[in-house]
């Protein structure tokens, strides 16, 4: 079993930068893709950024591309995600998420964090 608690989030202005950070427990997490989704209001849960195990390759979203940054460190079982260039549009629920797959679906993350709101004003 992995647990994944998400931090960070909160209220900031257009063009403001924010950190989000998820702490993981669990023996496996060291060999699971993370990946990071958010969810507006009425909108489905997408898919935003991913790492690979090692950190060693990443994804990212078009919307986000260029402004996200993912990140993750192995030895202290925590992923963040830095986002720069703030938008209204990218205000969501932010979720942290694993899985045994690399993938960008969320059908393929097993494990999820609780979620953290972000809110950009514009």
């Amino acid at each position: 079993q992995v647990q994944l608690a998400e931090s960070g989030g909160g209220l900031v202005q257009t063009g403001d930068s924010l950190r989000l950070s998820c702490a993981a427990s669990g023996r496996t997490f060291g060999r699971l893709a993370m990946g990071w989704f958010r969810q507006a209001p009425g909108k489905e849960r997408e898919f935003v950024a991913a790492i690979v195990w090692n950190g060693a390759i990443t994804n990212y979203a078009d919307s986000v591309k260029g402004r996200f940054t993912i990140s993750r460190d192995i030895v202290k079982n925590t992923v963040a995600l830095k986002m720069n260039s703030l938008k209204p549009e990218d205000t969501a629920v932010y979720y942290c998420a694993a899985s045994t797959a690399w993938s960008t679906s969320r059908n393929d993350y097993d494990y999820w964090g609780q979620g953290t709101q972000v809110t950009v004003s514009s």
